[in-house]
């Protein structure tokens, strides 16, 4: 199949362009692009762990300093944590994705290494928490070999459309739940490398996080569907709603830009 092809990816790909363009062209970009890219971290992590079950609001995130307590705080620190590790792991994840998404699951977890589960996919009869996922669960036989046809993609490249192998990237890591816990927020952070890293957002200001929690957990669910299914239409779908997750995260960064603008007035 031809993703790039798929009807309504070339809409897709389109509103997101004009849109990340937008917010690269705003004033603030040129003196204050740091702080953009960090505000968009911090919205995309908020986003990433709403729709992992923990959804705080935005000065509740900014303003805690502790998240070792309980488990809606724990996801929110492992989603912080994820975001601010993405930026670092570029170079790796084009010669080895495999290690990267170990590294995230790592990041994920706290560093928890006392836990052999840690930093590696599952193994046959190992249990995945993921409760937010309700797709069957492969197996880990063919968790190995869907892990190596993405790994190929990613090194090989393809002409496809930075959005397109964003999209599945995402889509492969929460159908396949490769960790034993995490691997929405692995799924997502792996999406955002993927968008830095193609040079769609190299500055990392429009975070798919928060265009994916304003859609909300039902749409989410829904076009995650839509990929499981591997119908064009479905497809598509999935597509058009990671193209429009992106669109939404830039449009939360023009308004960052903006508010940056007034207060510099």
């Amino acid at each position: 199949m031809n993703l790039a092809s798929l009807a309504g990816v070339a809409e897709a790909v389109e509103g997101m362009r004009k849109a990340t363009d937008r917010v690269y062209g705003h004033r603030v970009m040129r003196r204050r692009s740091n702080e953009v890219t960090a505000e968009a971290a911090l919205r995309g992590a908020r986003g990433s762990a709403a729709l992992a079950g923990a959804d705080w609001a935005l000065e509740e995130v900014r303003r805690r300093t502790d998240f070792s307590g309980d488990l809606q705080a724990r996801t929110v620190g492992a989603a912080l944590r994820l975001n601010a590790e993405a930026g670092q792991l570029l170079s790796v994840w084009r010669q080895s994705p495999l290690r990267v998404l170990a590294r995230l699951h790592l990041v994920a977890s706290g560093n928890a290494t006392e836990k052999t589960t840690v930093g590696r996919p599952r193994l046959a009869g190992e249990e995945v928490d993921e409760p937010f996922v309700r797709a069957p669960l492969p197996s880990a036989d063919e968790v190995a070999g869907r892990l190596d046809g993405l790994t190929r993609l990613i090194i090989s490249g393809s002409s496809a459309p930075a959005l397109v192998i964003a999209a599945v990237v995402h889509g492969e890591l929460l159908a396949l739940r490769p960790f034993g816990s995490h691997n929405g927020l692995v799924a997502r952070a792996a999406e955002r490398i993927v968008l830095i890293g193609s040079g769609l957002d190299p500055k990392a200001i429009c975070p798919a996080e928060v265009g994916h929690a304003e859609q909300g957990q039902t749409a989410y669910a829904a076009a995650f569907e839509g990929y499981l299914s591997g119908t064009p239409k479905g497809m598509s779908d999935w597509f058009a709603h990671c193209g429009r997750a992106v669109e939404l995260g830039a449009r939360e960064s023009m308004a960052v830009c903006e508010a940056l603008q007034r207060g510099a007035a």
